[in-house]
Parts: structure tokens; sequence; C-alpha cells
């Protein structure tokens, strides 16, 4: 007789395969609009495409079924919904640019499919990850700091953020990230106590002992270190907000957050005044409409956005019918101008709300494991893709100073695409324990 778990089990598969079905039909149909409207409409190609998504998504759905039964049955879906329309867009450009982007990111997306169900494969417990803690910490810094070493790292845009070997250029800091979040949950689920419980009050929040910061201010010095010697303020924000994020759930101490952003705050201002990239950035960011700045280049990218998100209106103007050509790098970093152009403010907000749908459940599971190392894990790779979706759309909307970050599964980008899919392999893990009864988990 089946039990209750093994029905719910069953039950969210279903649905699983339910939403991936929904997601496929985006997908195809997305990429069918933009060759519509680009006088381009093959039909054997696209259903040749169509088959291809969806060998890989009933691949991807049969090995969760089976490794992981109990995770997430809506992140899966939402994942691949961003990663086709992201594809449709690419593509858009293409036609339009005569480049050959999308190609190269389909190819990519296959790897990163594949990349996750290895993950799910070999990682049957997320918590071996805890023996590798400060292999992690080390594996991590040495990722942050590939890119400047003499002949390994290239400079592009301002940024040195890119290695390149055997004619291939790969951003490490996006695997980095992942090591990064493994070595903070190891470290932090070990010393939690000590960071939580220890230190003065003041104004009826308790602030940390100065033996305590000693981590916190490592931190920093790393973010700092890479915001001056790549010019990466994006990664810089990036690596110091996980971090705090992560901190704030092992600790509860909301003192420990404001401490650290009165940290970066110093260093940001520091380094706008100092360093002429970091000064750029800002110059664009406050004086956008600026003529100078504009005749310059300064903020020419930037404004050429936000007037084609401007021209989207509310619904937009259709995939592959407006100009997101005339954006510089409207395949990589300036993604979401090219999407809120052809889908407007409706488009972009659905597409906002499947990255909320992703950051929730990486949360949810997060709250539901029952180790300290798991739900650091989650929450530290959820806090990853919350923030880095921040820096990207607050940038491209001008909230935020511009940075050379890439919207997780939209942006064209190999390096971006695998990290982000090993993300994905690791929150499902996470949240099929969190799913699974309390015995099958002992």
């Amino acid at each position: 007789m089946a039990t209750v778990s093994e029905i719910s089990v069953r039950a969210g598969r279903r649905s699983e395969l339910a939403l991936m079905g929904m997601a496929w039909v985006i997908i195809v149909l997305a990429r069918a609009l933009v060759d519509y409207n680009a006088a381009y409409l093959e039909l054997d190609a696209i259903a040749f495409y169509g088959l291809g998504a969806a060998v890989l998504m009933i691949a991807a759905h049969f090995v969760l079924d089976r490794v992981a039964p109990n995770a997430d049955p809506v992140m899966l879906p939402a994942v691949f919904t961003l990663n086709g329309v992201g594809i449709a867009e690419i593509h858009r450009i293409d036609l339009a640019e005569g480049t050959g982007f999308a190609t190269a990111q389909i190819t990519w997306a296959a790897l990163g499919v594949a990349t996750m169900i290895a993950v799910l494969l070999l990682l049957r417990d997320h918590r071996k990850l805890r023996r590798y803690t400060y292999t992690a910490g080390v594996v991590g810094l040495i990722l942050y700091m590939l890119p400047l070493v003499p002949g390994l790292g290239i400079t592009i845009n301002g940024a040195r953020i890119w290695i390149s070997a055997l004619g291939y250029s790969m951003q490490p800091g996006e695997f980095a990230k992942i090591a990064l979040v493994v070595f903070f949950a190891g470290y932090l689920v070990t010393n939690r106590d000590t960071l939580a419980l220890a230190g003065p009050k003041f104004l009826g929040l308790r602030f940390p002992r100065p033996r305590d910061m000693g981590p916190l201010l490592l931190v920093w010095a790393a973010a700092m270190l890479i915001m001056v010697y790549e010019r990466d303020l994006g990664a810089s924000l990036l690596f110091f907000g996980i971090f705090l994020g992560m901190l704030y759930v092992a600790t509860q101490r909301l003192s420990w957050v404001l401490t650290g952003m009165g940290l970066f705050a110093v260093g940001g201002t520091m380094a706008a005044l100092t360093i002429p990239h970091v000064r750029s950035r800002f110059d664009a960011w406050l004086h956008a409409l600026d003529a100078d700045t504009y005749s310059s280049g300064t903020s020419e990218q930037l404004v050429r956005g936000l007037f084609g998100m401007a021209s989207g209106g509310l619904f937009g103007t259709g995939l592959g019918e407006g100009r997101p050509d005339l954006v510089p790098y409207a395949e990589s970093d300036f993604i979401i101008a090219s999407l809120g152009e052809e889908l407007g403010l409706t488009g972009l907000m659905a597409i906002l709300t499947l990255y909320l749908i992703i950051v929730q459940r990486a949360f949810r599971a997060s709250i539901g494991v029952r180790d300290g190392f798991g739900k650091l894990l989650a929450s530290g790779l959820g806090f990853a893709m919350a923030i880095q979706v921040f820096i990207v759309v607050g940038g491209v909307t001008r909230v935020i100073p511009l940075t050379g970050l890439t919207a997780p599964f939209l942006a064209y980008g190999g390096s971006s695409l695998l990290a982000n899919w090993i993300v994905i392999a690791l929150l499902l893990r996470v949240s099929d324990m969190a799913r699974r009864p309390s015995e099958e988990v002992a």
C-alpha cells in the first residue's frame, strides 16, 4: 500500500512535468515569434529546436525523478523558461547584427543541463560538501584572483575579470561564488554561536567584539581588492553581499549587516574618488543625461538602454519588432533592456517574477532542511541569485551604478550559464533533503 509520502512525491513530479510542458510552449513560441517577425520562419528549424528543448527537459525531469524525487517541482520549469526566453532574444539580436551568439548559447545551455544532471548524480547528499569547507574557500579566492595572472587574465570593457586559454575565454568569478558559498556555510555553521551571542549592546543592538571582526574584515578586504585590481564593482558587491546575507542567517543579528554595509559604503566611496574606472561608472550613474557625459561615451550605453525600455512601454514592441541592436552588448550586459523593449514592462515583470520564484524556493528549502550547513548553503545560493539580479537590473535601470555582471540564465555567456545550472543542482539537492520524511533523512 502506498504511503502518504510516496503519493506526495508522485504528485510533485507530475506537477513539475505539467509546468515543464508550459515552459516548453513558452520557449518554442518565443523562438517562433522572433523568426516570424523577422520574416525568417522555417517550420523545420522550429520543430528541430522544439525537439531539442523537449529532450533536455525530459532528461532533467527523468533524472530528478530517479535521484531526487522529493526535490522542488517548481524551480526547474522556471529556470528552463528563463533560459529559453534568453536564447530567443539573443537569436533575435543575431538576426539584426549578423552574429552567431544564439548557437553558442544553445550549446552552453545543453552543457549546463548536462552539468546539473552530473552534479545530481554524483552528489547524493549536500552535507558531504562540509568536509571541503576550507578547500572551497581557497579555491574560491584562487578563482577570483586568476584574472590578475599575467598572460592569463584579459581586460574587457575596463574590467579584468576574464581569463583566456586555448582560444576560449572564461569568467572564473562565476564559479568562485559557488565555492565561497560552500566555505561561508561551513565556517558560519561552526562559529555561529560565538558570532551570535558575544559582544556589547548599543541602542538595543548587540554589536560584534573587535576580536570577532576578523572574518568580516578579511572578506571586506578581499572585496575591496577585487574592486581595485580587477576594476569590478559588481563582483565586489556580490561577493560581500552574499557574505553579509549568510552572516545574518547564521547569527540573526542586524548589527553585523549594518556594520558590513557601513564598511562597504566607506570602501566604495573611497574607490569612487580615487579609482578612475569606478569613478567613471559613478559619473555615468549620476550624470547619465548630461551632454558631456553622453558625448564622451561614458553613459551612452546606459542612456540607449533606458530609451529602448521606454519605447517598449507597457506591453512592448513584440519579439523581433524592436531595435535592441542599437544598444551595445545587448545580448549580454543589457539583455534586460532588450527584453524590456520587446516585451514591455509586463514581460519584464514576468521575468522578474520567475527570478523571485527561484529565490523564494531556495529560501523555502533553507527553512525546511534540518541541518545547519544545508540551511546556510541554500540561503547563500538564494542570496547569490537575488543580489546578482538586483545588481544587473538596478544597473540597467539606473538604480545603482552599472556593473559588468550578467542576468542569470538570460544573458549570453558560457561561464555564467554553467555556474548557475550548478547552483540550481545544489538547490534541488538541498530541497530534496528538506522535503524528505524525517526517517529517510536519518
